[in-house]
């Protein structure tokens, strides 16, 4: 047999252990959801910036143009030179402007920045033929007319923004159209300063801008732009929703993913470009895994601590109880043995206090037992017996009855209105009630039958019957109980009355089975319920078979 001891080690260690992996649990799914939501809603900050920054330096740059075609030069169309002249300035000033041009109402290009197109007729082009119906701003694509004419250091596609806008003289007549290229490379400088903050606390960020109208990548890792993207979050983005998730892109792998929709700035009203900032979920929650490590290490430290903690404890508990133990296991094998008293601990020197007492109070104990078992067999409202002693019961009497020539009856009571009376004159009442409902029950009982109390205000009455006259016996016998529970109830002055239900089935002419009996008994009950109450109920194919 294991020793006390080991016991208690075992225990204390086990218990280190069980609550060490229970708060490791608990914490890191804790901190799991915790930096998950901090990152999540760290990377849709971060896209809502760089939303957020690409809608403002739309609208600023369309702002400048408009300011632009408030000048009087532009206004009064004759003077080109002032007008190439404003027109240098402003790409000076803001060199995202690739290209910035000036034509007449037929599309004639009239001056332009570096004399580019001057003389070029671009009236099929979309930004003169929607530059004149008013302010239009498009979408990123590729240079046609420009891609000859303007530098290309790096050899890759030119790419730009259009912004254009009618020029009205002072009479508010279109004399022109103001047009501007912005090249698309600006974007990636909003990109760095938004992104290149956060690098140094978090790994592999990747910010992606997604065109709203065929979902194609504007900007991002170069084998992933100008190719469709559809995942989840682009749809959330573009119904105008703005957050995070952890999600599955085309690759197969799975990123935390932030998205924000552009929707403009002020009177800009926006491309509806969704961006998205992205990080693997393995460099996202790489801190958890360190810190299930940390947490881990910290549990085996604990378990070998308390281990040796609880070798001292166990010893310094176990050696008063081994005392005991050796004198009462001579006092067992009767040898003359004083137990000690052990004062080191309170309970200890209660416990030796109490054993001397002990062998005195055994006959004593044995006596109460026997009493315990009796109260143990009857209900202690009513003093019916209860279920424990209804199965005794059926334990003798079952094997008794003679299934050819006997019937047991089986009683199930209800009674009617019992529960109105709990309610309006206090269950103190129901309980008197109750216990006066046992002693009329009780007045009907025979030698070798029971009334037992089943719990709340149902009872249960077997009654022993010769086969022949069961069902004429047992329906008489139904009536008279209905009959004496009808009759009023005197209880702290209050005149009570009350019903009677009853349910009745037949052993073993139904079931051989009690617990089937009881059950058919129980469901006959609740026929009468349904009949109106204060009647007794029989399965109807024992009706047909006994009458």
């Amino acid at each position: 047999m294991i020793k006390l001891r080991t016991l208690l080690i075992l225990t204390i260690t086990g218990i280190v252990i069980l609550l060490t992996s229970l708060l490791g649990v608990l914490f890191t799914r804790h901190s799991t959801n915790e930096i998950k939501k901090e990152i999540g809603h760290s990377l849709a900050g971060t896209a809502y910036q760089m939303s957020d920054k690409l809608d403002n330096f739309m609208w600023s740059r369309a702002g400048e143009m408009e300011i632009l075609t408030t000048l009087d030069i532009f206004k009064q169309g004759g003077d080109i030179p002032g007008v190439q002249t404003a027109l240098d300035q402003l790409q000076t000033s803001f060199p995202s402007f690739s290209w910035v041009g000036f034509m007449n109402t037929e599309g004639q290009v009239l001056a332009a920045t570096d004399g580019i197109l001057v003389g070029t007729n671009i009236a099929s082009r979309p930004v003169f033929k929607e530059g004149i119906k008013g302010r239009f701003i498009g979408d990123v694509h590729e240079a046609v007319l420009l891609a000859k004419l303007l530098p290309n250091p790096t050899g890759e596609p030119l790419q730009f923004v259009d912004i254009s806008l009618p020029v009205k003289d002072h009479g508010g007549r279109t004399i022109g159209v103001l047009a501007a290229h912005m090249s698309w490379e600006w974007s990636r400088e909003v990109q760095r300063t938004i992104l290149e903050p956060q690098l140094h606390r978090s790994e592999n960020l990747e910010l992606f801008i997604v065109s709203r109208t065929d979902h194609t990548v504007l900007l991002g890792p170069e084998d992933m732009v100008g190719k469709p993207l559809e995942i989840d979050s682009v749809n959330r983005a573009q119904a105008g929703g703005s957050g995070w998730e952890l999600a599955a892109w085309p690759d197969g792998r799975s990123y935390l993913t932030g998205y924000a929709y552009g929707d403009g700035y002020l009177s800009y009203e926006g491309l509806g470009w969704t961006v998205l900032v992205r990080q693997p979920e393995s460099a996202a929650f790489a801190r958890v895994a360190g810190l299930r490590s940390d947490f881990a290490l910290a549990g085996t430290l604990a378990a070998m601590l308390f281990a040796v903690i609880g070798w001292f404890l166990a010893a310094r508990i176990t050696r008063p109880i081994n005392s005991l133990t050796e004198a009462a296991d001579r006092l067992r094998t009767g040898e003359a043995a004083e137990l000690p008293e052990n004062r080191g601990f309170r309970e200890m020197y209660i416990l030796s206090r109490s054993l001397r007492s002990l062998v005195e109070s055994l006959a004593r104990t044995e006596n109460e037992l026997g009493d315990m078992k009796n109260l143990a067999h009857f209900d202690p409202l009513t003093g019916l017996p209860n279920r424990v002693a209804l199965e005794s019961y059926l334990e003798t009497t079952l094997e008794e009855v003679e299934p050819r020539t006997e019937t047991l009856a089986f009683l199930y009571l209800d009674l009617d209105g019992f529960k109105k009376v709990n309610d309006t004159l206090g269950h103190h009442t129901g309980d008197i009630l109750l216990q006066k409902v046992a002693k009329r029950l009780i007045s009907l009982q025979q030698a070798g039958n029971i009334t037992v109390r089943l719990g709340g205000d149902e009872f249960l009455h077997i009654l022993r019957f010769p086969k022949e006259s069961a069902f004429e016996e047992t329906k008489r016998a139904a009536e008279e109980i209905i009959a004496l529970l009808n009759k009023p109830f005197l209880v702290d002055y209050n005149r009570i009355s009350i019903g009677c239900s009853i349910g009745a089935a037949f052993y073993p002419d139904q079931d051989e089975n009690a617990g089937q009996i009881l059950r058919i008994a129980d469901e006959c009950l609740y026929r009468s319920k349904r009949a109106g109450k204060n009647c007794v109920s029989f399965s109807d194919e024992l009706t047909m078979k006994l009458q």
